[in-house]
């Protein structure tokens, strides 16, 4: 009778295979389902980043304009002077920056 009472209860607490075949079809069915609309965000997602990457170079010009008491006449300068890294010069999407005459920044659309 023990024997049999605990063989019962062993069998009771393991998964079986149908059980585990169950979860791994949902779990695939909820990435198929998910996967396409988070691929399909990644180009608005990378414009905003570029948006933000925008401003915060134009703030680092503003410090640069402060500090230098002059505007810097492209990227590199404020590269070289220790406002930007060297590897911040393009957006994250790829897309190049470009400072203007009177200090503003803006992206270069591609055509």
């Amino acid at each position: 009778m023990r024997k049999k009472l605990f063989k019962t209860l062993r069998n009771n607490q393991a998964f079986t295979l149908i059980e585990m075949v169950i979860v791994l079809l949902v779990i695939s069915v909820l990435l198929i389902v998910s996967l396409p609309n988070i691929s399909s965000q990644s180009k608005e997602i990378n414009s905003k980043g570029c948006e933000a990457f925008e401003q915060m170079v134009q703030a680092q010009v503003e410090s640069f304009r402060m500090s230098e008491k002059k505007l810097p006449a492209d990227i590199s300068e404020l590269q070289t002077g220790g406002y930007l890294n060297q590897h911040e010069t393009t957006c994250p999407d790829g897309r190049e920056l470009t400072i203007g005459a009177d200090g503003h920044v803006t992206i270069i659309e591609e055509p």
